[in-house]
Parts: structure tokens; C-alpha cells; sequence
């Protein structure tokens, strides 16, 4: 795993322990994370310690994500005994449920090395094994899998361009995809299939309202 901007695991874990504590979601009672309770102080001290301007994504349960934790452990069917990657994993949130679901395996994808400090944390936390990968498995085909998890991936456009080409090849392999996102303007849904939609409790620090209507998609076969 390699350090962000100098830091190392050590004042990582001593990071996350500063910003963040243990809780459930309203929509989530069965699984805990550790979260922040607040956006602009964990974000201004993440800037502080690594010079990154963008969010720690790691440390809020983004509401793409929640919608297919809850799909995954509504329908356990959807991954019992499957092999899972977690795509842009942030927490580790939809890893950690589709582990709780049954799933065989499962591995958590996220560029910054803080979050595979968090999805450590969050896993032990739920009483599962996650395997974590820093590395962009968007520079290459999709790895083997039975099934792909990617929640509110299309904020912007060209990370939503990138990762829905990826995902698409994906699909062409032969590999479920599901998506979970509120209707982002990159978040194209016209070419996929709405299995089911949840009312997601969210701050407006992070949305535009306190609850967001909140779908799970997957690829017409």
C-alpha cells in the first residue's frame, strides 16, 4: 500500500480514529461505520494533513452506496457465494454488505490509501473480511468477477465517462453490474434497468435535500 502525500498508515488509522466514530445509518441498522458527523471539519483537516483539495469520501456513507447495501442485503440471492468488487469503495460500505449477504469474497477498489485504511477499520467493525486494493483498476480490463458494486460513481463527467466505459466492458464480459445513484446529470439511466429505489436519509452538507430517492441499476441483459 503505498503512503498519501507522505503519510503513513500509522497517522492514517490515527486520522480516521480523530475524524470519524462508529455508528448505523437509519437505513442500515444492521451495519456500523466509521463515519464523520460533520463534512467541513473532517474535510478542511483532511486537506491540512495530505494537501488534497477534494473530500475524504471514505468518511461518509454516500447515498449511491447505501441504496445497494440495502438492496444486497434484502436480496442475499443477488451475491451468495459470488466473488465482489467494490468499485470506488470509499468506506467499504457496499464490500462490507455484500460480505454480510453471503458473497464469497470480496475486494474493495479506492485510488486513496486512507479509505483502505477505513474499509479495514469498517470491516473489523462488521465482523468481516474485505480484501482492499489502492491500485486503478480502471487502467485495465475488468479482473475476474462474478459481480461489480459502484455507488455514486457519476459525479462528474469525466470520471462518469471513464467508469461507465469500464463497467460496460464489464457487462460484455459477462460480469453483474450494479450501480446505486440518486439521478447525479453524468448518471446515465436510460440505458440501464431499475431493480429497486429507497429513500435515503443525507445531510445537506452533501445533497441538495435531506433525503434522496435513491435507485439500484444493473445492465439489460
Amino acid at each position: 500500500m503505498s503512503a498519501h502525500c507522505g503519510i503513513g498508515s500509522v497517522e492514517q488509522r490515527a486520522f480516521i480514529r480523530q475524524h470519524t466514530r462508529l455508528q448505523s445509518l437509519p437505513l442500515l441498522p444492521e451495519l456500523r461505520l466509521h463515519l464523520a458527523d460533520e463534512v467541513m471539519p473532517a474535510w478542511r483537516g483532511f486537506e491540512a494533513a495530505t494537501g488534497e483539495s477534494e473530500p475524504p469520501y471514505w468518511a461518509f456513507a454516500w447515498v449511491g452506496g447505501q441504496a445497494i447495501a440495502r438492496y444486497l442485503l434484502d436480496h442475499p440471492e443477488e451475491v451468495a457465494g459470488k466473488r465482489v468488487i467494490d468499485l470506488a469503495c470509499g468506506s467499504g460500505l457496499c464490500a462490507i454488505a455484500a460480505m454480510r449477504a453471503g458473497a464469497d469474497s470480496a475486494v474493495a477498489a479506492d485510488t486513496d490509501p486512507f479509505a483502505a485504511e477505513a474499509v479495514a477499520f469498517n470491516a473489523l467493525a462488521n465482523g468481516v473480511s474485505v480484501d482492499v486494493t489502492s491500485r486503478d483498476l480502471l487502467e485495465d480490463h475488468p479482473p475476474p468477477a462474478d459481480l461489480i458494486l459502484a455507488g455514486d460513481v457519476c459525479y462528474e463527467m469525466p470520471m462518469a465517462e471513464r467508469v461507465m466505459q469500464w463497467l460496460r466492458a464489464a457487462h460484455e464480459r459477462r460480469i453483474r453490474v450494479l450501480l446505486g445513484d440518486p439521478g447525479r446529470e453524468y448518471f446515465p439511466q436510460q440505458e440501464l434497468v431499475q431493480l429497486a429505489e429507497y429513500e435515503v436519509p443525507a445531510t445537506r452538507e452533501l445533497e441538495d435535500r435531506n433525503v434522496k430517492r435513491t435507485g439500484v441499476f444493473t445492465f439489460p441483459v
